[in-house]
């Protein structure tokens, strides 16, 4: 293998135009310079350059090497950039997109460790549940909450987590219409839905072996905020579905009861596209990395006892 630096040094040569000039540029003496040049044409056995006493020109060889050599001069500087990222301090915006109801109930809450831990970065968030154009849009990071990642098109995906809707009602509620033993059981009682067309809804439910059913349901109160739904719950209006870690503070105390906990919705993947990993600042990666970190651990886990997506 030719060394690398003997590359670079012709790329100087061949584009400054002379020794000297490319000496100068290297911090090198022109003999030494002339002299690695020579012995690289030897190596290869062919001349690169055409010398004469005042210019160099490239030969046919020469402008074809050129080429390599100047590709291997990019990527050296590209490693050199990338090392220089992960080691700088992460400082400048990070604009973020994050649906509402994971904005809400898990990222708000977050975010304050994040900015206490990176001073220097400022954060711009938009909560809503709009599709964004990230390129467009000069959006950097992009949370979703999705059933899959296929529509992700070009953008680069990191998994961060998976959810899924869960039965939820109020100890007072459980109290006036008693609790539910079979998914039959639910024809009987208020149920609260984020939407329902013709005043009916169809629910698709999985259990643990995979079995799946739809449930026809027409609910009692339709309520197109799943936060509002949520709050309509603890009030004893209704029970309703909701994603687990939107509810996980209130099970753990009480304030809902989790219901025929062997059926939920089907799994959906909590993860964050951007749109590449070459160039990203070191406050993008911090802010991808502080994800990575946190949202696992503050999400409902609830789907522990459901199938995974496509096997994963």
């Amino acid at each position: 293998m030719h060394d690398l630096n003997d590359m670079l040094y012709f790329a100087e040569v061949a584009e400054r135009g002379s020794f000297a000039a490319a000496g100068r540029a290297l911090g090198i003496p022109k003999s030494r310079l002339s002299r690695r040049i020579s012995e690289l044409e030897a190596q290869l056995g062919v001349r690169l350059l055409q010398r004469t006493t005042r210019t160099l020109s490239l030969t046919d060889a020469g402008q074809a090497f050129l080429a390599h050599c100047t590709a291997v001069r990019e990527s050296a500087q590209a490693a050199a950039d990338a090392v220089a990222q992960v080691q700088a301090v992460p400082r400048g915006t990070v604009r973020v997109t994050c649906p509402v109801t994971l904005a809400q109930t898990v990222l708000a809450q977050q975010l304050p460790f994040y900015l206490d831990r990176y001073p220097e970065v400022r954060l711009e968030m938009q909560v809503t549940n709009r599709v964004v154009n990230l390129v467009e849009e000069g959006v950097d990071v992009a949370l979703r909450v999705r059933a899959s990642l296929e529509d992700s098109g070009s953008m680069v995906v990191k998994r961060l987590d998976e959810v899924c809707q869960v039965l939820v009602a109020s100890p007072g509620q459980l109290r006036r219409q008693g609790t539910p033993k079979v998914l039959e059981d639910l024809a009987h009682m208020d149920v609260l839905m984020p939407s329902a067309g013709d005043g009916r809804v169809s629910v698709r439910l999985i259990n643990p072996q995979g079995k799946a059913q739809t449930l026809e349901i027409t609910p009692r109160c339709v309520i197109d905020d799943l936060l509002s739904l949520k709050f309509a719950a603890m009030a004893g209006t209704g029970m309703g579905w909701l994603p687990d870690y939107m509810v996980a503070p209130e099970l753990r105390d009480g304030r809902l009861v989790r219901l025929l906990t062997e059926w939920s919705q089907p799994r959906a993947i909590v993860h964050a596209v951007f749109a590449s990993r070459r160039g990203m600042s070191p406050a993008v990666r911090s802010f991808l990395d502080f994800l990575g970190e946190v949202m696992p651990s503050h999400m409902g886990g609830s789907c522990e006892t459901q199938p995974k997506i496509g096997g994963m």
